[in-house]
């Protein structure tokens, strides 16, 4: 029954909000049309890749204090109705989300475009040891692709049509480049790394990301889980310094931080690889 429950959740998603501002700007956005000044600007460096065939941006919500949630895990919703819609924009433009399985064990997420009008890109849990449930919402069958990146042997059904994949684990973790590698291997080119704080920070940490959108909401926590987690630094000009654009999403902020020039190159399918 649960299945069968999810299945109707997924069907009534399909019946997304009309927004004539935007509508059209997901197959415009695909076909290489002119965009909208203000779309452009929020989108525009998504098109195409600087470093390789990838463009890899991660997203994600916090508050004026830097927290992504309160003392005991609660989440919903920090940003507003607007800041929710701008996530469910970059869904609508990229070819797979990428999360990781605390996530997914956590919130249950759908990872759907149900707020806009566009297509719901492909679903990609990083799972080491085969944690994820089988009903969990990210493997519904609703038409989308389901991807999951393990290194477990033996685990439990998965639903019909979930692709594995296998790769080794360092560390205990995935390297966030051999990720995106086998994910453009299967013919995803715009990635977008929703989750959680640990996998967003490890694909920054790894020099994997080009674009990162931080959406400050103004609300302070005052304790909880930070957004961020890198290696401590000594001095301040140790710190990671992004070009950025700032945007304003109804009343929360948003700094658009452009890590291509550090990204490290993982897929070409055509030409010379570029340096670094």
């Amino acid at each position: 029954m649960k299945a069968i429950s999810k299945q109707a959740q997924n069907s009534r998603s399909r019946s997304k909000p009309q927004d004539p501002d935007w509508d059209g700007i997901p197959s415009t956005f695909r076909s290489g049309g002119l965009l909208p000044p203000h779309w452009d600007g929020l989108f525009g460096p998504l098109r195409n890749g600087t470093v390789d065939d990838l463009v890899v941006i991660a997203q994600m919500g916090q508050s004026l204090d830097g927290r992504i949630a309160t003392p005991t895990g609660h989440s919903h919703y920090i940003n507003g109705a607007a800041g929710r819609a701008h996530l469910h924009r970059l869904r609508a433009l990229v070819d797979a989300i990428v999360v990781g399985v605390a996530t997914v064990v956590a919130d249950d997420p759908q990872l759907t475009v149900r707020l806009v009008h566009g297509p719901c890109p492909a679903r990609v849990v990083l799972d080491p040891s085969g944690r994820a449930a089988a009903d969990a919402r990210v493997f519904a069958t609703d038409g989308a692709r389901r991807l999951i990146v393990t290194a477990a042997t033996g685990r439990a059904p998965l639903p019909a049509g979930v692709e594995i994949v296998n790769l080794p684990l360092t560390d205990g973790r995935f390297a966030p480049a051999a990720i995106l590698n086998a994910i453009a291997e299967r013919g995803f080119r715009r990635i977008l790394v929703e989750g959680g704080p640990a996998t967003i920070s490890g694909f920054l940490a790894a020099s994997c990301l080009d674009r990162l959108h931080i959406l400050v909401a103004p609300i302070i926590l005052g304790a909880g889980p930070a957004g961020l987690a890198l290696a401590p630094i000594t001095r301040i000009d140790e710190a990671l310094r992004p070009a950025v654009r700032i945007h304003r999403i109804a009343e929360e902020v948003l700094f658009d931080c452009d890590f291509s020039a550090r990204r490290v190159p993982v897929f070409r399918t055509k030409g010379p690889a570029r340096e670094a």
